[in-house]
């Protein structure tokens, strides 16, 4: 998400502010704040441009975004800052101190994340704020922007989270240490037993997935089917696909109908399908926006995707 900012925000640098403490996290079995700064400063040894600060933690002042972004203002008044985050996070913004605040104190870019999308731009925070929503075309002036202003990126989606992290790695370590390592007498010859593997079919080239799924819309019946060519342009895939479904039962046929003929070819991944008025199916190469009729004009996925490639051969019906 750091090289994407840089990148899509036109940033000088990215600062990562390792917190003592998120309040809305239990503090048990949060490693030591010490070994996660650490930790943050090896990762990103190699790149110059992203800073690991331990800044927060000198403040002194509350454990609150909201103070901290006060006390960066007023320490760096001639910096531009752009707050960074998830989808997951818009979505449960509403619940953080002063949230308000946060939005009329910096300009705020949110990266989308697995299952959060929807939530997130249906959410309080982004409907209060939907007017000072700016278009991804215009995401490389978002620093020099007065708030409120925020952009959301629809970039590849990915599971992975702090959290998932924390727990397979203390699942690993209590692993490694109970593990009983027999004495060498007791070792028998041992012969690996093995196990049949259904062979998935073979994973279609992009062109072949591409018109797999323009297939499955037209034998649903989907309506306003619109190709957005990506290939060169961005790294989230080379295709995406928008088409609507008249109802909200037909969006999910649609969605069903999508899942069950790329399921048996790659691993996907489907967002939206409990409501139905907005699915996402991410197929690595190709993503697929399917929608309700009113839900598609307001979000004007076309439009906004056409700016932000400046192509006019982009977009093709």
């Amino acid at each position: 998400m750091s090289l994407l900012a840089l990148e899509r925000l036109d940033l000088d640098e990215v600062w990562w502010l390792v917190s003592p403490q998120n309040p809305l996290k239990p503090a048990a079995g949060m490693p030591l704040f010490a070994d996660r700064l650490a930790q943050a400063r090896r990762a990103v040894a190699g790149y110059p441009r992203i800073i690991v600060s331990d800044l927060e933690s000198r403040l002194g002042r509350s454990r609150y975004t909201a103070d901290t972004l006060q006390a960066l203002r007023t320490r760096f008044p001639r910096l531009r800052f752009v707050w960074l985050m998830g989808a997951d996070n818009l979505v449960q913004l509403r619940h953080w101190r002063r949230w308000k605040e946060i939005f009329q104190t910096v300009a705020i870019a949110v990266f989308d994340r697995p299952s959060h999308s929807l939530k997130a731009l249906a959410g309080l925070p982004a409907r209060r704020f939907t007017r000072q929503r700016v278009p991804m075309s215009a995401a490389r002036r978002l620093a020099e922007m007065e708030p409120p202003a925020w952009v959301f990126f629809h970039t590849r989606l990915d599971s992975r989270s702090a959290t998932r992290i924390r727990s397979e790695r203390r699942a690993m370590l209590s692993q490694t240490f109970t593990e009983q390592r027999p004495e060498l007498s007791t070792i028998a010859p041992f012969t690996p037993r093995t196990r049949a593997i259904p062979r998935p079919e073979q994973l279609a080239a992009p062109g072949e997935l591409l018109e797999l799924i323009l297939k499955t819309l037209d034998d649903g019946k989907a309506e306003d089917v619109v190709t957005i060519e990506l290939a060169g342009k961005t790294t989230i895939a080379d295709q995406m696909v928008i088409a609507t479904g008249r109802s909200t039962r037909q969006v999910l046929a649609l969605a069903e109908h999508l899942e069950e003929a790329l399921s048996r070819r790659m691993r996907i991944a489907v967002e939206g399908k409990p409501q139905g008025d907005w699915v996402l199916i991410d197929a690595s190469d190709v993503i697929v926006h399917l929608f309700r009729p009113e839900v598609r004009a307001y979000y004007n996925l076309e439009k906004m995707w056409g700016e932000a490639l400046l192509d006019g051969e982009a977009v093709r019906q």
